[in-house]
């Protein structure tokens, strides 16, 4: 179903920047928990870290992946149907004919699987003497965008990793994406260099919000997590952003302010469509 445009000029955001254990029912009971506390305290739409409901590591991946729908993304329609929110379920590893994925799965305020996103670009990267990583040794890509419409707005979809291809950022955009949410787990290499960088060049580029819901830092996992899950609006400027532990952050998104900043500054009229373009190769 499609919404009127700007039908709600503003609505709140929230990120639950989970700690997540080894134990998979202990993540949904508390993300559920978050979800519920999020809800009370007015947010339309909330999102979850990426990997969620299982450590992140390619030697983890296959014992804790599942089937869409499967027993995590069940609780996720529950509570999502429940809080009468729309809920973006940050990621988990997705088992689908005999491949795996990484995964994230929205539902709707009547707990409907509205889309499913596959991470498209798998992180498979080798820093000498910091972090070497390869995602692509258990994980398959996916091969489609995923949007998705709420009475606010129009949001596209990343997983960390993602965030670097500036290419899906703009394909979103072109798309009336609003705003842009990636789940994500930066490392202590990668995250105090870029990760902020990126939310801010992503949302600057494309005059659009972005949202990033890292995991809590556990300086005991095999993978520590960044944190830092942050908000950033049009103009570049942080509008919210966590510190390393498990908590909620909020932010109050403002399309008012986004129209005002694209009035300003032009950029989608003056492109120069006749010297360069961006497509996409598929819907």
């Amino acid at each position: 179903m499609l919404f009127p445009r700007r039908a709600m000029a503003t609505f709140r955001l929230a990120l639950i920047q989970l700690q997540v254990s080894s134990i998979k029912s202990d993540n949904l009971t508390r993300a559920c928990g978050l979800i519920r506390k999020a809800a009370m305290q007015g947010a339309k739409i909330v999102s979850l870290p990426e990997c969620f409901n299982s450590p992140y590591g390619t030697n983890y991946f296959s014992e804790y992946a599942e089937k869409i729908p499967g027993e995590s993304t069940q609780k996720l329609s529950e509570v999502a149907k429940e809080c009468s929110i729309y809920l973006i379920g940050g990621s988990i590893p997705e088992e689908d004919a005999g491949k795996l994925y990484n995964t994230c799965a929205v539902f709707g305020p009547d707990g409907t699987l509205l889309v499913k996103y596959r991470k498209l670009h798998l992180f498979d990267i080798d820093v000498p003497g910091k972090i070497t990583f390869q995602e692509s040794k258990t994980l398959s890509p996916g091969d489609s965008f995923s949007t998705f419409e709420t009475p606010y707005c129009r949001v596209g979809l990343g997983i960390c990793y993602d965030m670097r291809f500036a290419e899906l950022a703009q394909i979103y955009a072109q798309r009336g994406c609003q705003l842009l949410v990636y789940p994500g787990a930066f490392n202590l290499t990668t995250g105090p260099a870029h990760w902020e960088l990126l939310q801010r060049g992503r949302a600057v580029d494309n005059q659009v919000y972005v949202a990033t819901a890292s995991p809590a830092r556990d300086e005991k996992a095999s993978y520590v997590a960044w944190g830092h899950s942050s908000v950033v609006n049009p103009w570049g400027e942080v509008l919210a952003k966590a510190g390393t532990e498990e908590t909620i952050v909020y932010s109050d998104i403002d399309l008012k302010k986004m129209a005002e900043i694209r009035q300003q500054i032009p950029i989608f009229s003056q492109k120069r469509s006749d010297l360069y373009e961006v497509a996409a190769k598929k819907p």
